[in-house]
């Protein structure tokens, strides 16, 4: 879905039943799962152009969607890796997709200062949140997608993640010795800290037993 055209439509003429059909798929966590609720969707529905129709979806980047999709699952079988999902009705089914997608853009994340505004992680880039994100609150952490530079500097296509994430997804990147000193690092610090305490109570708890 990241790598095709926007799916949503929102023709002029009725940009308010475009914006309600968009909500239906709304994701509380963000655009990613919103995107994978509108896949799933397109699926259940037998690939139906009708139901793209109504429902103001693109069906030409569904499809291109699914090649995509297509090609990895071949490329995966080639390489004998395993093809794995949580079960649905787990409940880390969403919170282990958010934490794979925050192991493949560890790198595009973004802190929720005090005055409201994100900072992009290493390179202290102030953004705000794309008018279009699905989000009704603001997280602390984010993965984005894009970059937009308009008149203010908007991240766009968003998802809340957890900053003890972070830290053990990519340690090497999140190496607090080479960080800018920010909020962002200073909630790192606390994270790390409270990791290390973690692990020496369990070591203690292990010299007991």
């Amino acid at each position: 879905m990241l790598s095709v055209p926007n799916c949503f439509l929102r023709p002029r003429e009725a940009q308010k039943a475009a914006d309600e059909a968009k909500a239906r798929f709304g994701h509380i966590d963000g655009d990613h799962l919103t995107l994978l609720n509108v896949y799933h969707a397109y699926k259940q529905n037998g690939e139906d152009p009708s139901w793209c129709y109504e429902n103001f979806i693109n069906q030409r980047t569904l499809k291109s969607a699914d090649n995509v999709r297509q090609q990895l699952v071949r490329i995966m079988s080639r390489y004998n890796l395993k093809l794995c999902s949580t079960d649905f009705n787990s409940r880390d089914y969403y919170v282990n997709i958010r934490r794979a997608m925050l192991s493949g853009y560890f790198m595009q994340v973004a802190h929720l200062e005090r005055p409201g505004h994100y900072l992009t992680v290493k390179d202290n880039q102030t953004v705000h949140l794309h008018p279009s994100n699905c989000l009704d609150h603001k997280p602390e952490w984010v993965i984005y997608n894009e970059y937009v530079l308009t008149s203010r500097n908007f991240i766009r296509t968003v998802t809340d993640v957890r900053g003890e994430w972070l830290i053990d997804v990519a340690p090497h990147y999140y190496d607090l010795s080479n960080f800018p000193s920010c909020e962002a690092k200073r909630v790192l610090e606390r994270l790390y800290n409270k990791r290390e305490k973690e692990k020496g109570k369990a070591r203690a708890e292990d010299e007991v037993l």
